[in-house]
């Protein structure tokens, strides 16, 4: 047996579409043994299920004489199956002299084509399609048997998953913080000595901080760097001998207080220091700092910013006092890291004192637990308490997780950024469940991720577009798609190492497909060990017709 049934029929008797152009006095019967020439074919040949549902095309050809003038003939498609049956909307023809509304068949013969769709069915697996005529002639109406068309139907594309994908923003916890203990040695101007009083307070108050983090447990000293400035007056090469002194008399303070003991100290010297100039007239309340700050986007040249600024001689007085007393320094700065809290902690705290842990903790907590409703829960605390877009996020994702379209409509609703490219796909993703397609397909393409990509290949696999599914979907999805575009080698690519029982389901029809029986008995044993329901599914699987299963 073929693998694919054959639709193409020899059918009906001059009844089923015609009433032969003889005497009346001859018997229906009669007629119909004129039907040889009278052929019905079905495209596909054996039926299949695209999106939800199952479409043909019924053709009719019939010669010259078998339609007559006077009859009326009306043709009900039904897509008969395990369970039940579904009708198309019915046909009618007329003859050339019917004086009516319905589609005129041609006394000198033709070809004739319906196209037919029925919502696929659970049982529509194992199914048949016929044709139910009826004849109105004169007075008489004539029942004529049923005559099957086409056999199907072909549900490869239900493999696919069509959920949609979608990621959840990354929480951002991180399992070793990266922390710094630092101090400041304040300088006077032109000078590059460390005063007394800098030693007692910001050289000890460092070493202290150090010591600290030494002796805590969950903290490892990395390094320590001394970086040296001068405030941006007096020339940039004055300067630059400045900031090394300073580096240098730094040095020297700390190697005295910590007795060089440790990890070895990185010296640096920045010379004038224009990023820390800018950001302290930012933030001063300096008159003229918004003219201060063009100037330093303008001028990248040192020697021209300190000419212009000079030029401003109010500000400029106003900066010695303001501004550049606090750029004259060595920053002191011990690098730590730092254990976070273990998955453990975390979960006592929740317990105990929830309110402590902040935005990247609670989302933490929220990706680690199976509960769903506590996952919900969390991301909602995280939404309220830190205005996290992100936490909003997720809740959504939660809902989709759950299948609750509903509920997930209405969550996003709260979030804030409605242009996120996640959330947009997100956003797709629900108007896919709800059966919206063209809402869907909006989304996805302002999304523009690679999971809104994956998706458009769903709608492509609901619109029988497979060549356009299997150049934008991965895994299962591409498989599918490559199967029904007969790209056999592309499908088994795509769930290359996968052992799951539908990607071997999958294998299993790739190989029918090639004639290897074998093989295909080999796949569906290993799917059956990981699913034994897919064994219900081949016995009924027209891609199997060919063997017993």
């Amino acid at each position: 047996m073929h693998f694919y049934m054959k639709a193409f029929r020899i059918l009906l008797a001059a009844a089923v579409l015609c009433i032969a152009s003889v005497s009346c006095s001859k018997s229906v019967a009669e007629q119909m043994k004129m039907a040889e020439n009278v052929k019905v074919s079905c495209d596909p040949e054996v039926l299949a299920v695209v999106g939800d549902k199952v479409p043909a095309t019924i053709t009719v050809t019939y010669p010259k004489g078998y339609f007559n003038k006077t009859a009326i003939m009306t043709v009900t498609p039904v897509l008969v199956y395990e369970g039940g049956e579904e009708a198309a909307e019915p046909v009618t023809y007329q003859g050339e002299k019917v004086k009516d509304n319905h589609k005129v068949a041609p006394y000198v013969g033709g070809t004739m084509s319906v196209k037919v769709e029925f919502p696929y069915r659970k049982g529509m697996e194992s199914s048949y399609l016929e044709l139910r005529p009826v004849i109105f002639y004169g007075k008489r109406t004539y029942d004529v048997p049923a005559r099957k068309v086409a056999d199907g139907c072909n549900t490869t594309c239900l493999l696919a998953d069509t959920k949609g994908v979608y990621v959840y923003k990354a929480d951002g916890y991180r399992t070793v913080l990266d922390k710094t203990a630092e101090g400041q040695i304040m300088y006077e101007v032109n000078s590059a000595e460390v005063r007394k009083s800098q030693m007692v307070g910001a050289v000890n108050s460092f070493q202290e901080a150090v010591k600290a983090y030494e002796a805590d447990e969950r903290a490892t000293v990395k390094g320590t760097r001394i970086v040296a400035y001068a405030s941006p007056e007096g020339g940039a090469e004055y300067n630059s001998k400045l900031s090394d002194k300073r580096a240098e008399s730094a040095g020297k303070a700390w190697s005295k207080v910590s007795g060089d003991q440790g990890v070895d100290v990185d010296l640096r010297s920045i010379g004038q220091d224009w990023e820390g100039f800018q950001a302290a007239v930012a933030a001063s309340s300096l008159e003229d700092k918004e003219l201060i700050l063009r100037v330093l986007s303008m001028y990248s040249d040192p020697a021209v910013r300190e000419s212009e600024i000079r030029n401003m001689s109010q500000v400029f007085t106003e900066m010695k006092t303001k501004v550049f007393p606090a750029l004259r320094r060595a920053r002191l700065i011990a690098d730590v890291e730092y254990k976070n809290y273990t998955d453990e902690e975390l979960e006592r705290i929740a317990s105990e004192q929830l309110y402590l842990l902040d935005e990247s903790a609670l989302m933490h907590l929220a990706a680690n637990t199976k509960d769903s409703d506590r996952k919900a829960l969390l991301y909602k605390i995280a939404a309220e308490s830190f205005d996290s877009d992100a936490a909003r996020y997720n809740g959504v994702l939660v809902a989709l997780d759950n299948d609750d379209a509903l509920l997930a409509a209405e969550r996003a609703k709260d979030i804030k950024n409605q242009q996120d490219a996640d959330i947009l796909n997100a956003l797709g993703v629900i108007a896919l469940r709800k059966g919206d397609s063209e809402a869907a397909a909006k989304y996805f393409k302002q999304s523009g991720t690679p999971e809104a990509q994956q998706n458009m290949a769903i709608l492509d696999i609901q619109k029988g577009d497979y060549k356009a599914a299997a150049a934008k979907a991965e895994g299962v999805n591409k498989a599918v798609a490559s199967i029904l575009s007969e790209d056999y080698n592309a499908a088994e690519k795509a769930i290359s190492g996968q052992t799951d029982a539908r990607s071997e389901y999958l294998r299993a029809i790739i190989a029918a497909r090639r004639n290897s029986t074998a093989a295909a008995k080999k796949h569906l044993d290993e799917a059956y060990k990981k699913d034994a329901s897919l064994k219900e599914r081949a016995a009924k699987d027209v891609e199997f017709a060919a063997f017993e299963n």
